[in-house]
């Protein structure tokens, strides 16, 4: 049974994909909550190292394929060692898709599907048995996508992916009785590199479909991801949906 008292707020907290947009707003916006943060990509940018060099006691990032499970294993040891035990993780890294489906290739499906879901739910098995071992409590924070609600063209695979972690989400705060707050937020699309795929005038349309009038920007989405790591919000297993009204 889960204990009584609320989840801490997070110490700690590990960023997939930070190296730059939403993930790196997601980075500053933990550190600046007073979290140590620890953060990976595929490519680590300059503004990444700079962070890096301005906070070297408590940014952590380095240079992880999220589909290598021993790279991502080794990650985690090597953040712990530097900045203490993670008991936070915010899984963001994902990549797009830019192509109907008919035309989609087995292997291109294959790649989104094992990116965006497969390894994320091994990177999040990973922090599990990490974070129990040692403070047996934590949050997690999935970010999803609009699409896993809403259908677009060009997008069947990566739509999957998104609501195939909404569904893990919930299943997995199940599993963990409360020891672990999981929640998932749902951007909307905004001006970014995986809305880019849809082009203007399908970017434009959703647009005027919206009621605020406008897409989702980063700052929209990282207050709603600091409060589910830092505050007592008893919130778990939600997906929240970010998209100034547009899927009402």
């Amino acid at each position: 049974m889960s204990e009584n008292t609320p989840i801490p707020a997070a110490s700690c907290v590990l960023v997939s994909g930070g190296s730059r947009g939403l993930g790196l707003d997601l980075v500053k916006d933990a550190l600046a909550g007073g979290a140590k943060v620890a953060t990976f990509a595929r490519t680590v940018t300059p503004e990444l190292e700079e962070l890096q060099a301005q906070h070297p006691d408590t940014v952590f990032i380095g240079s992880v394929d999220i589909t290598d499970e021993s790279a991502v294993k080794k990650f985690i040891k090597d953040a712990s060692a530097k900045l203490g035990p993670i008991d936070a993780l915010v899984n963001n890294a994902a990549i797009g898709q830019d192509s109907m489906h008919l035309h989609t290739s087995a292997e291109r499906i294959e790649q989104i599907i094992s990116t965006n879901l497969t390894a994320t739910l091994v990177l999040t098995r990973a922090f599990l048995r990490h974070a129990m071992a040692k403070s047996g409590r934590g949050r997690i924070v999935n970010v999803t996508s609009i699409c896993a609600q809403r259908g677009y063209a060009g997008l069947v695979a990566y739509s999957a992916t998104k609501g195939g972690l909404d569904s893990a989400t919930r299943a997995l705060a199940r599993e963990m009785h409360g020891r672990f707050l999981v929640n998932s937020v749902a951007p909307g699309f905004f001006a970014s590199e995986m809305s880019s795929v849809l082009g203007t005038e399908q970017l434009s349309t959703i647009t005027r479909r919206t009621p605020t009038g406008r897409l989702v920007e980063p700052e929209n989405i990282a207050p709603i991801v600091h409060t589910l790591l830092f505050d007592d919000t008893n919130m778990n297993g939600q997906v929240i949906v970010v998209d100034g009204g547009g899927s009402i």
